[in-house]
């Protein structure tokens, strides 16, 4: 057997040209939302506020309106305990209760943006009564609608019911047994996109892609973050409940955008290339440093923690994974988020890649008709092969955990989280199996049932960077499982499973803080007073801050419970936000021996650092001692703030995974004190 490493051309993969379109009338498309301002959003100290106050509501529509919503509200209420022991209907509540919520957000908080949403509200209401109604009556009549539907679903984030918007062609048979090609729409940014104007949207007005006999799904993705964090969780939650109700071919599922919406059709194929049919973002932004400074000409001075962290979504830096998706890019000849493909485009090419960048004649921040023609044409044909499920080629690059899988290989541990590591794995007709690895300590290589292209009878030959290894032969089923670690000296193993003794980093269990927030959590509030005065100010202000600002950016109620009432479902299924200080937060006070600081009455100890406790604070992420598979997080709420919100680029976490906090020094629209020292914990979650 040959041991020198195999790789396949990768420009083979892609079929790759650079496509421009110089005929045909120019029809202007213009995109969903708007962008930021520009240099006028680069002032730190005088930052708009977003999502913005809307206008005054009449004391009469008011009245209407909260009439409306406390009907709606009691018929919630008499739902609820109708249909308690009625698992199958009472799963449908999210769809009544998206319409309560739109109202009652844009109420509560004066999201109003325009008079003519007055209506929009009322019309909203009655919607849901209606939903109520049938529900009351055991009908879901949406659930068979063709056209136009909105869904609602309960999200494991918060708590919340989200909306997402379908578009079922009349093609589609609910009797039938064919699943349907599904499109994934990310729509473009909007700062006044609230709940009740995208319900809105989404009820009224077809979206610009029509798949032929396929279903479009236009996630709201938490609103105007370009589905990142809790909008990137946003997508697969929304899938979830669409399969639930829908037939779809797994294998015919793209995602697709424009604008903002393009921006997040970059993130969701590279961190997630093997989910999907294609992919075809449009314009939007693909990295952050390069397109601050392109496009809303942003001077960059990043903290070193800051910039480590743009790897998380700077699609730039995982661009080879691109090789395990097709995909088409589409920009406007002038427009200047051309930027994001161009900078994708060199990426990939210094992977061996060759970008297939479709450009509109003439065009700005729009698509032009032909182009779009043309998308289709390719999507259509891309399409009718499907996703490959088990390529013979698989290449995996990832700088986190959190983006660990590729088809039928898995990352589980790095040699250093936020240094790149790679994986690439070839199969061979009949036995073998070639790899080639960098930076990784440990993997896997998975094949499901029936999906293992290697001969049964066989045995199998694996090759890790030259090294041969005996392994397992495949099951009888056509499934093979095999874990492999690398030896202290070097050499690479076969082990009979993974390794679980001690504290890792691995999947979904690896920081920084802004994972907490992808998953469920609770915020637990202090009951005691705090050590030192100052500090216990501040833990009550950035706590307001981190439940205010989650139901603003990410559009839920963030779950609140005291220190004395969290209990064991709680721990067990939730991540811990507590907020305070060992003395004043009971939960705090249970774990902080068994937590890599040291924090008392006169100082907070990192290591072989000591700060006043007096006017110091910590802020941390780390696996809950009380149960280790969820996080606990201190003092901490998503960490990007007000300035941010201004560009969606901007909007990356900005904090590692510890940072203790000066607070002498207020908060600002950027960091929630003086950040004195922060960093990263190791890969088994010690201080370095």
């Amino acid at each position: 057997m040959n041991l020198e490493f195999r790789s396949i051309n990768s420009k083979l993969l892609m079929m790759n040209t650079k496509v421009f379109f110089l005929t045909g009338a120019v029809v202007l498309m213009t995109s969903i939302g708007s962008w930021a301002d520009g240099p006028a959003d680069n002032k730190a100290e005088n930052v708009r506020k977003i999502p913005s106050v809307g206008i005054e509501v009449p004391e009469d529509k008011e009245a209407e309106l909260r009439k409306g919503l406390a009907d709606l509200g009691k018929k919630m209420e008499e739902l609820e305990k109708i249909l308690a022991k009625e698992a199958k209907w009472l799963e449908l509540m999210p769809d009544v209760e998206i319409y309560h919520k739109a109202v009652r957000y844009v109420l509560d908080y004066q999201e109003f943006h325009r008079k003519s949403e007055f209506a929009v509200a009322k019309a909203l209401l009655e919607a849901g009564s209606k939903r109520a109604d049938d529900l009351k009556a055991h009908r879901a009549p949406w659930l068979t609608q063709k056209g136009l539907v909105v869904r609602g679903y309960r999200s494991k984030i918060d708590g919340s019911a989200q909306p997402y918007g379908l578009e079922i062609p009349e093609s589609y048979s609910f009797a039938g047994q064919q699943a349907s090609r599904l499109d994934f729409w990310f729509h473009g940014r909007g700062e006044t996109l609230s709940e009740l104007s995208f319900i809105n949207q989404r009820s009224r007005s077809k979206g610009r892609i029509t798949p032929p006999n396929g279903i479009v799904l236009h996630p709201y993705g938490r609103y105007s973050n370009a589905n990142k964090f809790a909008g990137e969780v946003d997508l697969f939650e929304a899938l979830d409940h669409a399969r639930k109700y829908y037939r779809i071919d797994e294998d015919r599922i793209l995602v697709r955008g424009f604008s903002m919406g393009g921006a997040a059709c970059w993130q969701f194929a590279v961190h997630y290339a093997d989910q999907w049919a294609a992919a075809q973002p449009g314009a939007g932004f693909s990295e952050t440093p390069d397109f601050l400074k392109t496009f809303q000409k942003e001077t960059l001075n990043p903290t070193p923690w800051e910039k480590t962290l743009w790897h998380w979504y700077d699609c730039t830096d995982w661009a080879i994974n691109l090789s395990n998706c097709p995909t088409i890019a589409y920009s406007g000849e002038i427009d200047k988020q051309k930027q994001a493909a161009d900078m994708m485009e060199k990426a990939m090419d210094q992977v061996g890649l060759d970008l297939v960048h479709i450009i509109g004649p003439g065009m700005a921040h729009k698509f032009h008709p032909d182009s779009l023609a043309e998308i289709e044409s390719r999507l259509t044909n891309i399409a009718k092969r499907g996703r490959v499920r088990v390529p013979r080629t698989v290449r995996l690059t990832t700088w986190t955990l959190k983006y660990n899988r590729m088809n039928w290989v898995v990352i589980d541990e790095m040699t250093e989280h936020w240094k790149r590591a790679q994986l690439e794995a070839e199969w061979e007709w009949p036995n073998g199996i070639f790899v080639k690895v960098d930076g990784v300590q440990s993997f896997t290589l998975d094949f499901a049932p029936g999906e293992c292209p290697l001969d049964q009878v066989e045995v199998p030959v694996i090759e890790i960077n030259g090294q041969g290894l005996e392994v397992p032969p495949v099951k009888s089923d056509r499934s093979w499982k095999v874990h492999f670690v690398k030896t202290i000296k070097g050499k690479w193993q076969v082990a009979e499973g993974k390794e679980t003794s001690g504290l890792k980093k691995r999947h979904d269990l690896q920081g920084p803080i802004d994972d907490a927030f992808m998953d469920s959590f609770v915020m637990v509030a202090p009951t005691r007073r705090a050590m030192n005065p100052k500090v216990g100010e501040w833990v009550k202000k950035e706590m307001d801050h981190a439940v205010t600002h989650w139901r603003q950016q990410f559009r839920g109620d963030a779950r609140v419970v005291d220190d004395v009432n969290v209990d064991e479902a709680m721990i067990a299924n939730s991540n811990l936000v507590l907020w305070g200080d060992p003395e004043s937060n009971a939960v705090l006070n249970k774990i902080i021996a068994k937590l890599p600081i040291g924090w008392g009455k006169d100082s907070i100890k990192v290591g072989k650092n000591t700060f006043p406790a007096a006017d110091h604070a910590m802020v941390m992420i780390f696996p809950n001692p009380l149960n280790p598979d969820h996080y606990v997080v201190i003092n901490s709420g998503f960490t990007y703030r007000e300035y941010d919100y201004l560009n969606n680029a901007r909007q990356v976490a900005k904090l590692p995974d510890w940072a203790v906090i000066d607070v002498k020094l207020p908060p600002t629209s950027r960091v929630p004190g003086k950040v004195e020292k922060a960093g990263f914990f190791g890969e088994k979650w010690e201080l370095k």
